[in-house]
């Protein structure tokens, strides 16, 4: 049995590029994924004959540069069948807004007065995301330690900030307290660009657009990039899936060994340290530093155990929030769906307004299916063959908002889900219910089945205000290092969050390359 200086548990996006890192700087490393191939809630899968679903993402909008390039993405096959692909707020009257270029550049469809507006408000979102990108590539702060260099980069932010000038600085440090719902409402009129926006600013979260500190995802959202190209929304050819392999492949390419079918059951202890983990069918490896990519409660209260963590520690995972509020629909289409003339290679976004949004929002904090859910709709199938059979067509959705802990049992919540999301697809593209000859919802309780994700949180945990930067996962723990000598984490549940990025992965490799001989 061959020896390895670093095991990585969870073969998703943020594993591969750890283990890839941590293979750069000379160790030997061993990959562990539970499933049939790696790339996690990336791999799309076959959920009626001939048609394959995306996975739980079906966009790429914020992959981290540094992973993209020291991989080599593009040179293990990643390529884009869609690059800048649009948006489209659409309208059921048929009067669809289009944005065009990153973060909108180019809007077709609003007032002369709505577009200077709009312009403005833009430049001033992607410069106050353009501060906070750098940050996402930084193991954050430990502010109770008292070392220069953490107060170095708390200072590098603060430098950072103050360089905007005296205004922005002040409207700044505004944005990151308030709502989104206020600042579209000061700033813009156009329900439908509204709409689009309040989306986007708490898609995936467990926010609503008046939630305090909602402006912020919305920041980190433009913050990203794909292939260069800022605020840039990308559809992978092959589907989501080829992003995971083209990182397998570079990973082994490098000399990381990638097992897949390694259900990884328990973390060995000897003492107070990690040494190794047990597979489900009670294989032992061992090895110095051991790296879990999944989330923090199936890591510390599953493969640990709480009789190895101190009993506040433990308290602190178990009351880590990780609501999920998003349901993933896909249906096989017999043919094209017409959402009232909107190009169907864009990214569509079903969200008439921010109260719309809003409405949505406070049904599920109530454990209720919303009467009209809100919803961002693809369909990979316009872009290239393999997706569905000829003439037929996969669309894809992200529904919000879905109750991860429904008033009902779960079946009726999720037949209730579907019945509501198929009557606003109807609303927006008549005679869509007619093409259907499959659907498949996943609800949060569904996801979090499937996937292993606590809560059906993308995240593995809310990215909420007291959840984020050096408070993630929770204060004392938001390096990527654990009260357990020789375990760490790198998963979507360390900063900064998870979405096809890799950044957290590949952070927490860096940070163990500077604390770790090997």
């Amino acid at each position: 049995m061959p020896s390895f200086d670093a095991i990585v548990i969870g073969g998703g996006t943020n594993g591969l590029a750890c283990a890839a890192r941590l293979q750069k700087s000379g160790r030997k490393v061993l990959v562990l994924e539970s499933g049939a191939e790696p790339g996690g809630a990336a791999l799309g899968h076959e959920f009626a004959p001939g048609y394959r679903a995306p996975g739980l993402a079906h966009i790429v909008n914020m992959i981290d540069a540094r992973v993209e390039r020291e991989m080599d993405l593009g040179r293990h096959g990643l390529a884009y069948a869609s690059l800048n692909m649009p948006s489209t707020a659409v309208a059921t009257d048929g009067d669809h807004l289009v944005l065009e270029g990153g973060a909108g550049e180019r809007v077709t469809g609003l007032s002369e007065a709505e577009q200077r507006a709009w312009g403005e408000l833009r430049t001033q979102l992607l410069t106050f995301a353009g501060v906070l990108a750098p940050f996402k590539a930084m193991t954050p702060p430990r502010i109770a330690a008292g070392v220069g260099n953490e107060y170095m980069k708390l200072g590098k932010l603060g430098f950072s900030i103050r360089g905007m000038g005296r205004d922005n600085f002040r409207e700044f440090l505004r944005m990151l307290l308030i709502n989104v719902y206020d600042v579209l409402n000061d700033e813009l009129t156009d329900p439908r660009l509204k709409g689009l926006l309040a989306h986007d600013a708490v898609l995936g979260t467990w926010l609503g657009p008046r939630s305090p500190n909602s402006l912020i995802h919305l920041l980190n959202r433009l913050s990203g990039q794909v292939a260069g190209r800022r605020a840039a929304i990308a559809l992978p050819k092959g589907g989501m899936g080829s992003v995971a392999v083209a990182m397998a492949r570079s990973a082994e390419a490098l000399g990381v060994t990638v097992r897949s079918g390694a259900q990884v059951s328990q973390i060995v202890m000897d003492g107070d340290r990690a040494v190794g983990v047990v597979l489900a069918d009670g294989e032992e490896i061992r090895a110095g530093t051991v790296v879990s990519a999944i989330g923090p409660k199936a890591t510390f209260l599953g493969l640990v155990g709480p009789r190895h963590l101190d009993t506040g520690f433990v308290n602190r995972v178990r009351h880590m929030k990780a609501r999920g509020g998003a349901a993933k629909l896909h249906l096989a289409l017999r043919g094209a769906p017409d959402f009232r003339g909107a190009d169907l290679g864009t990214r569509l976004v079903l969200a008439p307004s921010e109260t719309a949004v809003e409405l949505s929002f406070n049904a599920v904090k109530y454990g209720k299916v919303p009467e009209r859910p809100v919803m961002e709709v693809v369909l990979p199938s316009v872009h290239e063959d393999g997706h569905a059979p000829s003439g037929h067509h996969v669309l894809s959705a992200v529904v919000q908002f879905a109750p991860h802990a429904p008033q009902t049992n779960l079946d009726a919540a999720r037949a209730e889900m579907l019945g509501r999301s198929l009557a606003v697809l109807e609303d927006h593209a008549p005679g869509i219910g007619d093409l259907v000859e499959h659907a498949e919802i996943l609800m949060p309780y569904d996801i979090e089945t499937r996937y292993g994700m606590a809560g059906g949180n993308w995240h593995h945990g809310e990215l909420s205000v007291e959840q984020m930067l050096f408070l993630r996962p929770f204060p004392g723990m938001a390096q990527y290092a654990t009260p357990i000598n020789g375990l760490w984490v790198a998963g979507a549940g360390c900063h900064p969050g998870g979405g096809i990025s890799g950044a957290a992965g590949w952070n927490a490799a860096e940070r163990i390359i500077r604390e770790v001989r090997g």
